[in-house]
């Protein structure tokens, strides 16, 4: 899965000794207030390369993100990490740019650039001083038209990805966890596989592979550009058009023959062995897809279930009953249909078999007795707060802008599902309960220790 799924995980267990204890005494909660909507102009150029533009004169700074819609799903089995890979690949010079300049030339004018690869997409960007933009659109421009792959480039990168996978995944206490997860869960769709990729699969490619894979996907029609920030809007797209309408549009229709996953019939249950310092016991359900309607009670459902230290799971198995070190839940909602999984750390003393049974029993509740109001408005909050938050910088809003083209196909549901989240009742947290913690919908996974059996 995603390094920001393993990096979210890892720092959970870093902290579950240093827990605090629940508040005893809730307070009133009000209903958040709804934030302002995003400004925005959404065109398409002729070479099919998506733009969105959006003014924000707060500070003489400017956002420029490039999403193509390419992530590891769009990977054939024995051939995965071919997205991740690119992601550094990209880096690695044009036709105009030597290799490592692109990062050098923006932190050369004071700005900051990253990328990062996800299920579903692949993201590059940079946040520059306004009046750098235009050398921004071009550096974005030329290595979309010119990317160096070759061999030597290539190899080089492959070895790089297989030490982040050593140092990120597999020398990581749990690192592994999201990959075990989604292997057990999912016997057809790419979902199955880890962002990151396989170690033998890395090491099979081929320049030629890789070479197709970029030619299929990193073209103008799979891409969305989005800037955020201080321009003229008028001028903006007069440079966009000049830089990146002179890319070449593709040969071919991007593919979209992604395998559906068939609908699961009965309980699973798996055993596995690692060599973790401690046990645990995953929980698993098959959920919808990110823009379902159930797919905002179930986010809701992940706020009540386990964001915070009074949240179901950790109020219940880390403190109350003490059968785990730490407890979470996540709902991760994809482009596809993917999982909501439950997880409890075993505590030492205790059984896989008593967490596994603590956490079924706060999926069973959820189905069998509607949340109160306090505890509803409380996690909406939670989700207006993350909302909030997540819109200040603008970087932040290019997220939500292109988040809402790319994996909605729809600009406007980056404003619109504030409303939706808002709307969430007890009956649909309830609704969506029943829909999708059913036993024959179950994973029920142990990940035992080395040497103890348990």
């Amino acid at each position: 899965m995603s390094m920001r799924r393993v990096a979210r995980l890892l720092v959970a267990l870093a902290v579950a000794g240093a827990m605090v204890g629940p508040a005893r005494f809730p307070v009133p909660l009000e209903a958040a207030v709804r934030p302002p909507k995003l400004a925005y102009q959404s065109v398409t150029l002729p070479n099919g390369l998506r733009v969105i533009l959006s003014e924000d004169h707060s500070t003489p700074i400017v956002h420029l993100s490039v999403w193509y819609h390419v992530g590891s799903k769009n990977e054939k089995t024995g051939r995965t990490g071919f997205a991740h890979l690119f992601e550094h690949m990209m880096f690695k010079g044009s036709r105009n740019v030597e290799p490592e300049a692109h990062t050098s030339i923006v932190a050369s004018v004071g700005g900051q650039s990253n990328a990062y690869t996800t299920e579903d997409t692949t993201v590059f960007w940079q946040t520059v001083p306004q009046q750098f933009l235009p050398l921004m659109m071009w550096l974005e421009a030329d290595r979309m038209a010119t990317l160096r792959v070759d061999e030597e480039a290539f190899k080089r990168e492959r070895q790089v990805v297989k030490e982040e996978r050593r140092m990120r995944v597999e020398n990581q206490p749990y690192g592994r966890m999201n990959e075990i997860i989604y292997d057990h869960a999912f016997t057809t769709h790419p979902y199955k596989h880890p962002t990151i990729g396989s170690m033998a699969d890395l090491e099979a490619a081929s320049i030629a592979d890789v070479r197709e894979f970029h030619d299929t996907y990193y073209v103008p029609e799979n891409a969305t550009l989005t800037i955020v920030g201080d321009f003229d809007p008028a001028l903006t797209l007069q440079l966009v058009t000049k830089y990146f309408g002179k890319v070449p549009k593709a040969t071919r229709p991007v593919p979209r023959d992604i395998p559906r996953e068939p609908a699961q019939t009965r309980e699973k249950r798996a055993v596995v062995t690692e060599g973790w310092p401690l046990p645990a016991v995953v929980v698993a359900h098959h959920v919808t897809y990110d823009g379902h309607p159930d797919s905002y009670p179930l986010h809701i459902v992940s706020k009540i279930l386990s964001d915070g230290q009074s949240s179901r799971i950790t109020r219940e198995l880390v403190y109350k009953q003490q059968l785990a070190v730490q407890a979470f839940g996540s709902a991760n909602i994809e482009e596809d249909p993917s999982l909501f999984y439950a997880v409890g750390i075993v505590q030492p003393g205790h059984t896989p078999a008593e967490v596994e049974k603590a956490l079924i029993v706060e999926l069973e509740r959820l189905k069998n007795e509607p949340v109160s109001a306090h505890e509803l408005e409380r996690a909406k909050n939670q989700f207006a707060r993350d909302y909030i938050i997540g819109r200040e910088s603008n970087q932040e809003k290019a997220q939500h802008l292109s988040h809402a083209a790319v994996i909605h196909n729809d600009v406007t549901t980056a404003d619109g599902e504030f409303d939706l989240f808002m709307g969430v009742t007890a009956a649909d947290v309830q609704r969506v309960a029943r829909t999708y913690f059913r036993a024959e919908n179950r994973l029920v996974l142990t990940i035992q220790t080395k040497g103890t059996g348990q």
